[in-house]
């Protein structure tokens, strides 16, 4: 990503349009062929002498176009004819966040892959669910990662089409209206750089396919957000199901020496913040004065380098997380156990309503019995000795209404459904 984004990777891309657009004059019969190869040959800059020249057009493009021009000498005057700055500036950002895109794909490919296993690997780990912070229903660990694989899943495929969005340039000239260029020129160009021709450009191109593309970055990064609470939470000392990995001689607080915080979980946490503000305002820069201001140029200098690398850092951040992540199955269950059979109360509620009692009803027994479970009585033993359980329900049916084996019995169906298992 640094190699992408990288002031000498920017120039590169700019000089490869330069170029382009003197093939595509030359293809089209207004460069000489003798030209072209004389730009070809010695079409070169200098970061350094860039900036000397720019001292005084202070103007950034056009400090590197005369770079590029004196150069190459008396051919140079073919360099830049027809275009406006952004026919240069705005295609090579069209590569740049393309070839970004293609990064942030494997990367999070690469996320999905440690999700996956961690998810085959806890298929069948029972723990706790938790609305609200308060305990639940079991579920399984793997069943938790296959949630998180699934919305990762989303979330690539996001990311291959705001790739595709963004593979766009432009040769249209100052408004955008191929007054010296043509469209068939555009054409020429896009194609040698990999992109399509914006079909409708003004002097730049327009700013939504940019606010979508870091919209979806500030999406992903609250997916990435979402597994790191969850993996903050879950290493609670009172809790203590997973730990991020801890090195020995790793340092977890200055003040005291046992500690071992969930400082990398925090770290995704809080990049996921400067995603969404990155986005908030790209999203301000999609409205522009007639056919364009400059009102966009500040900004995106931060916001598109910045908001590509953090989402990169974070793919991997998280990676190695979950590369590294010891999980206690033990605490689970122990967790798992901690309010009794209380958890297994909708399945009392459900059998009675299936044994003619009405829902109402059902649900009074089964929570008079769970009231007795707060004070200290055995919520099994309740049910099993309550008159109306009794009337309705066999011994056995009781018993399978606390089987941890049957209420988990269509766990791994989700695993199937978000591709995480074969089907």
């Amino acid at each position: 990503m640094n190699a992408i984004w990288s002031r000498e990777a920017k120039y590169q891309r700019w000089q490869e349009v330069e170029i382009a657009i003197v093939e595509a004059h030359a293809q089209l019969g207004a460069v000489p062929a003798e030209a072209l190869e004389t730009v070809r040959a010695k079409s070169s800059f200098d970061l350094a002498r860039c900036d000397e020249i720019e001292k005084e057009t202070r103007h950034d493009l056009m400090a590197f176009v005369r770079n590029l021009s004196e150069n190459i000498g008396e051919a140079g005057r073919y360099v830049h004819m027809g275009v406006t700055s952004y026919d240069v500036i705005d295609t090579a950002l069209g590569m740049m966040l393309r070839d970004s895109g293609d990064v942030l794909i494997r990367s999070a490919e690469a996320l999905g892959t440690e999700i996956k296993r961690l998810a085959n690997e806890h298929a069948m780990t029972p723990e706790i669910g938790r609305t609200h912070g308060i305990h639940a229903e079991p579920i399984t660990f793997g069943f938790k990662a296959a949630n998180w694989y699934a919305e990762l899943s989303r979330n690539i495929e996001r990311l291959k089409q705001a790739r595709e969005d963004i593979a766009v340039g432009k040769v249209s000239g100052a408004v955008g209206i191929h007054a010296i260029t043509s469209p068939e020129m555009e054409t020429i160009v896009c194609e040698r750089l990999g992109l399509r021709p914006d079909p409708a450009s003004t002097q730049i191109i327009n700013r939504d396919r940019h606010a979508n593309f870091l919209n979806v970055l500030a999406l992903l990064g609250a997916g990435l957000e979402r597994i790191a609470t969850e993996l903050r939470n879950l290493q609670r000392t009172e809790i203590l199901e997973v730990q991020e990995a801890f090195a020995q001689g790793q340092t977890g607080s200055s003040a005291m020496p046992h500690k071992r915080n969930p400082w990398n979980s925090e770290t995704v946490c809080g990049l996921a913040r400067l995603l969404r503000g990155n986005s908030h305002a790209m999203l301000e820069s999609v409205a522009t004065w007639h056919e364009r201001d400059l009102t966009n140029s500040s900004l995106e200098r931060i916001v598109f380098p910045d908001s590509c690398q953090l989402a990169d850092f974070m793919l991997g951040r998280l990676t190695t997380i979950l590369k590294g992540l010891v999980v206690f199955p033990e605490n689970m269950a122990k967790n798992l156990r901690q309010m009794g059979d209380l958890v297994f109360s909708e399945h009392v509620m459900i059998a009675l309503i299936h044994a003619g009692m009405s829902r109402e009803a059902a649900y009074k027994v089964a929570q008079r019995n769970a009231a007795k479970a707060w004070e200290g009585f055995d919520f099994k033993s309740s049910v099993a000795e309550d008159p109306d359980v009794r009337e309705r329900l066999t011994p056995e049916e009781v018993e399978e209404l606390f089987s941890l084996d049957h209420h988990l019995r269509h766990a791994e169906h989700t695993l199937l459904a978000t591709g995480v298992r074969p089907a």
